[in-house]
């Protein structure tokens, strides 16, 4: 009886908390029903009444509200505001109730969009509060404009940020300065714990106060954060300084801006651990010191700073020249030779030819460390032993020649502080392009000849694992720092560059990607490449990668047009390094998923053989507009795949020509590995239908292991479904479950009589049936029972496509 009493006492409580505050709520709604013109509306209920006055309380009375009862609770829960229905989630759920209807209705009514098709969500309230946060940070919703957004006692951006586990960045950096502010510290670091990607999307040239408030959240959100993942979308005109910036930090460099306060939690970091002497190892690469060309390379390509800027800056030029005296000094304390401690000798490696191994990281002596120190000091300017100054390189002959620098002041530690002499020299033509800049300090040149300062307190944090680059077309000077930063970022899993006009810098890629297989504990394992061109022909390529990158377990890469190599008419087409290409046999991998897209024109067979041959593992292949010079070439690419590739699951054909290869396709079908078969726009049944059909049911007919069959774009007809299902007859052995038949000019009584022979011989279910894009429009009636007696025996997927747009298919088939 002690459950019943409790619940009673409950129900009066609230009876009475809402009572005394409901009087004054009947008043107001009552009296505009008496002034109304169309007469008085039907006033509230009693308990609705209640409800409005407790939830407008909640504040005082939210304990006690937890406390009701299921059935009362269960009406309140709509009454209440974003703020108190997110806090009451978990005590709703231990009564049993669900909040998921009431986060949809609030998604539709509020963010007005329909998700994607695709996406499936599991949790509306999530879903609900990670986009109000973005509104709101955005200014692109007014909380005030609806009662259930606006609660004086919450912050909307701290109360939905726990939610947020993606967020865009767009256009002019919008939202990165709010979020670094004091005001907002609070939220910041909620999202550092709650975030795992980042994205940047549409992106646009930005001014120097908002990329240092880019810097600083980077370094919360990555650094000391986790974010596991930064993806870029669409940035058709990429800024330099911008680009680099999102990518060191990505990488885990952190140097920060001028100006800047310390930031705190490095505080208790250093504080937390004892310093590491090799923490910049790991990026900066194997026997390599802490000075690096790739920060000399990113230095100096900071200088692509528009001139606007550079001349809003107050701080004046510095007017001494950079000189090589601090690395002097510390080699000369070291006692080691310039260009072998600053790059590993091109020893027997370069000269025979032969792969390069990745050498061990070099250990850190105290010398190594004193030189290190002292190279940051100042010297005076008049003494005797300081080298002439360096000469710069000229643009073109009788440009201006380079001026000489004079006065008390050396090499400064700060980036800026170069960032802006190489600014102020660029307006008079005096330096060196920045492309070969940055080429010449990753193409085996001194580095110290560049002039560049190094970035001595640049440190090494945590690194994302995933990295995403979508239409961001990358300049020599990005790709080689993105290159650089990859042949050591060894925390990071996956990788993809689509359409970001590499060009010749694949082959620094490749080189990259190399050096990063060499590193001890590297976790990549999955690469997707895809661009408009490749000076490579895509088998060759992908030979490459799988040779430098063994440890590999999904490679997708696609290659729109044709490479110039394989056009032997273009005059002084020079051929790839030696070292990137060969006819050596690829050692064997550990792919397990490759996904290849192929430019027009004929494919050497060999070649993908020699790649099927070393992947033993291989679990999913998939090919698309693959064309081979002859069904003979083909052949030998499945009887490959039977006699190395014992592992494969699904395979999968996409717009390939195998009108001529009905042997090879039957040969397929009857393989007793395969689970899974794509021939998806493939032309099957263009020639000798008659014959062909027969022959592919028998043989699948007599496959018991096949689970899945999809058949999309191939002019299958009423004829050739009538005909395919007889692989569910009684005497067939299929254990079929999948089924697509999209787009194959199927009429709406052609599928009523395959449905009605799936009843005939009464298979039961057996899985999924694909309908899109199929003229059922053409008699809808006939289209809607066939599709009430096949729900009876498979789930349908169809949709309401017009037929008309199909004309040309359905003259190919009359």
């Amino acid at each position: 009886m002690a459950a019943p009493e409790a619940w009673r006492a409950r129900s009066c409580w609230f009876c009475e908390v809402a009572a005394a505050t409901t009087m004054e709520a009947t008043s107001r709604e009552a009296a505009p029903a008496k002034s109304s013109a169309s007469g008085p509306s039907a006033p509230p209920a009693l308990f609705e009444l209640c409800g409005r006055a407790v939830s407008a309380l909640l504040g005082g009375l939210e304990s006690g509200v937890w406390a009701l009862p299921g059935p009362i609770l269960q009406s309140i829960l709509p009454l209440l505001n974003i703020y108190y229905l997110e806090r009451i989630e978990e005590t709703a759920l231990k009564k049993g109730l669900s909040t998921q209807a009431i986060w949809r209705r609030l998604w539709d009514e509020l963010m007005k969009t329909r998700p994607s098709s695709l996406e499936s969500v599991t949790c509306w309230r999530a879903k609900f509060m990670e986009a109000f946060f973005s509104h709101v940070l955005r200014g692109t919703i007014d909380v005030s404009s609806d009662k259930r957004l606006c609660d004086q006692r919450f912050s909307p951006l701290l109360h939905s940020s726990r939610h947020v586990r993606q967020l865009t960045i767009c256009n002019m950096l919008q939202g990165a300065t709010e979020l670094v502010a004091e005001p907002n510290r609070r939220v910041l670091e909620t999202l550092a714990s709650s975030l795992h990607t980042l994205k940047f999307r549409h992106l646009l040239f930005s001014d120097v106060a908002a990329q240092q408030s880019l810097r600083q959240l980077l370094h919360q959100l990555i650094h000391h954060g986790a974010v596991s993942q930064v993806s870029l979308y669409s940035w058709p005109v990429p800024e330099s300084a911008l680009f680099i910036l999102i990518l060191t930090m990505s990488a885990g460099f952190w140097q920060p801006g001028p100006g800047s306060l310390p930031c705190r939690l490095c505080g208790e970091a250093s504080r937390g651990r004892a310093p590491s002497r090799d923490e910049g190892s790991l990026l900066l690469g194997s026997r390599r010191p802490r000075r690096d060309a790739a920060e000399r390379c990113a230095a100096a390509l900071m200088a692509t700073r528009r001139k606007s800027e550079v001349k809003q800056m107050p701080r004046a030029v510095p007017t001494t020249r950079v000189t090589r005296r601090s690395t002097q000094e510390s080699l000369a304390i070291g006692g080691t030779d310039s260009k072998r401690e600053l790059y590993p000798p091109a020893t027997s490696y370069e000269a025979s030819g032969t792969k390069q191994p990745s050498s061990a990281p070099a250990a850190t002596s105290s010398a190594s460390s004193s030189s290190s120190s002292t190279s940051s000091k100042r010297a005076p300017a008049s003494s005797a032993s300081q080298p002439k100054p360096l000469k710069r390189f000229k643009r073109a002959a009788g440009k201006k020649g380079a001026r000489t620098r004079q006065g008390s002041g050396a090499e400064s530690e700060d980036l800026y502080d170069f960032v802006f002499i190489v600014a102020g020299e660029k307006e008079d033509g005096e330096e060196m392009e920045i492309g070969e800049v940055a080429c010449g300090a990753l193409d085996g040149s001194d580095p110290s000849c560049l002039g560049l300062p190094a970035l001595e307190a640049s440190q090494r944090f945590r690194s994302i694992s995933t990295l995403e680059l979508f239409t961001v077309p990358l300049s020599t000077e990005a790709a080689v720092t993105l290159c650089h930063l990859l042949s050591s970022w060894v925390s990071l899993e996956s990788l993809t560059l689509s359409y970001n006009g590499l060009g010749s810098n694949i082959f620094r890629l490749l080189d990259s990607l190399r050096a990063l297989s060499g590193q001890a504990g590297c976790r990549l394992r999955a690469l997707h490449l895809s661009d408009l061109f490749s000076p490579l022909p895509i088998l060759e390529l992908t030979r490459a990668i799988v040779r430098a990158l063994p440890l590999l377990r999904v490679l997708s890469i696609r290659v729109d047009h044709p490479s110039q190599r394989d056009n032997p008419a273009v005059p002084e087409n020079a051929g790839p390094p030696s070292h990137i290409i060969g006819d050596e046999e690829i050692p064997e991998n550990c792919l397990e998923q490759l996904e290849m897209g192929f430019p027009r024109g004929a494919q050497p067979a060999p070649l993908l053989c020699s790649v099927l041959k070393a992947s033993g593992s291989l679990q999913q292949l998939s090919l698309d507009s693959a064309t081979f010079a002859s069904p003979q070439d083909f052949g030998l690419v499945l009887q490959t795949l039977k006699e190395y590739n014992l592992s494969l699951k699904r395979l999968s054909f996409h717009d390939m020509n195998l009108a001529d290869c009905q042997s090879e396709v039957l040969f397929l079908l009857q393989n007793l590995t395969l689970q899974e078969i794509t021939f998806s726009f493939c032309r099957l049944f263009e020639k000798r239908p008659a014959q062909f059909l027969p022959e592919m049911v028998a043989a699948m007919k007599g496959n018991s292991t096949l689970k899945g069959l999809r058949l999309p774009g191939n002019r299958l007809g009423n004829a050739g479904l009538l005909a395919l299902a007889d692989v569910f007859s009684e005497d067939s052995s299929s254990s079929l479950c999948q089924l697509d038949i999209s787009s194959n000019c199927i009429k709406p009584d052609g599928l009523l009589e395959f449905a009605k022979r799936l009843e005939r011989w009464g298979r039961g279910a057996f899985g999924h049936l694909r309908l899109f894009q199929n003229w059922l429009d053409q008699d809808a009636v006939t289209a809607r029972e066939a599709i009430r007696r096949l729900r009876a025996t498979c789930h349908v997927v169809s949709d309401s496509w017009d037929s008309s747009q199909a004309f040309a298919d359905y003259v190919s088939t009359m």
